[in-house]
């Protein structure tokens, strides 16, 4: 039922300066790949056919990621080195491009996807949020809970309380069952008495009818449309749930956070030597 994600990639990535001045931060290298790569993987596993990446002109690099180099074949396999063209190989899935001209948040960046979705529902994937796990797929997870019931449902994780005033946090009156809560309220960045420890950590899957909240919300934060005030206005019509993510997860765009992940993925690629 959910064949269509977005990856919205048209950030300036400022946390990350003054690297990402040139490099985006969705192609930092983790284990050999970048970024990006992991949540398109994931993607795909989870049974995604299309994906729509938001970038700006300043993230062609992604965008040439995702093509052929016909000359690099090419060259390999003049050198007889026709080993290294699996590692070209591109992702089974169809990669559309759109700009977001101005940074105007990550509200703005999904209403852009509007056409792209028609009047089906969709997932959101975050790129500087990476998911570890050999279990469960956290996309997968989400579209599971949709198949069964139709609603929307965003991917939760308890944050330590010194950092809930950097998530958006969901107000819920209790759990539901198991890790899946309903949502009552949800609030952008709060900077005084947060509704609860449970923070959204960039897996969505919502109903198209988000544009036309999206359509009618003012900007927020930062001076920035929030995707969080249009699902808030969603709520007053449309019931959304939380499942609380099971997996690790790493915000790459935070040093400390990056630097583990990096350290996991070359450990689980080369054992205790690796370590």
């Amino acid at each position: 039922m959910i064949k269509k994600a977005i990856i919205p990639a048209a950030g300036f990535g400022t946390r990350g300066l003054p690297m990402t001045k040139v490099l985006p931060k969705e192609m930092l290298p983790i284990g050999g790949r970048p970024a990006i790569d992991y949540i398109v993987e994931e993607a795909v596993n989870a049974g995604i056919e299309q994906i729509l990446m938001i970038v700006s002109r300043t993230k062609n690099l992604i965008v040439d990621y995702y093509d052929r180099s016909l000359e690099l074949e090419a060259f390999l396999e003049q050198q007889n080195k026709e080993h290294l063209l699996d590692a070209l190989k591109l992702p089974k899935v169809k990669i559309y491009y759109t700009r977001q001209l101005y940074p105007k948040g990550l509200g703005d960046a999904v209403s852009l996807a509007k056409e792209f979705v028609g009047n089906d529902p969709f997932a959101i994937l975050l790129p500087d949020e990476i998911y570890l796990s050999n279990k469960e797929n956290p996309l997968e997870e989400l579209i599971d809970f949709y198949k069964n019931y139709e609603k929307n449902v965003i991917a939760l994780q308890k944050v330590a309380d010194k950092h809930l005033n950097s998530y958006g946090i969901v107000k819920v009156e209790k759990r539901e069952k198991g890790r899946l809560y309903k949502i009552y309220d949800i609030v952008e960045k709060p900077q005084n008495n947060p509704p609860s420890n449970l923070a959204v950590t960039g897996r969505y899957i919502l109903k198209p009818n988000i544009f036309s909240c999206l359509e009618k919300i003012k900007p927020g934060v930062g001076s920035e449309v929030q995707l969080t005030d249009a699902i808030k206005l969603m709520l007053q019509s449309e019931p959304a749930y939380g499942l609380e993510i099971a997996s690790e997860r790493f915000d790459i765009a935070k040093e400390a956070e990056y630097i583990k992940l990096v350290q996991k993925i070359y450990t689980l690629k080369h054992g205790e030597q690796g370590e």
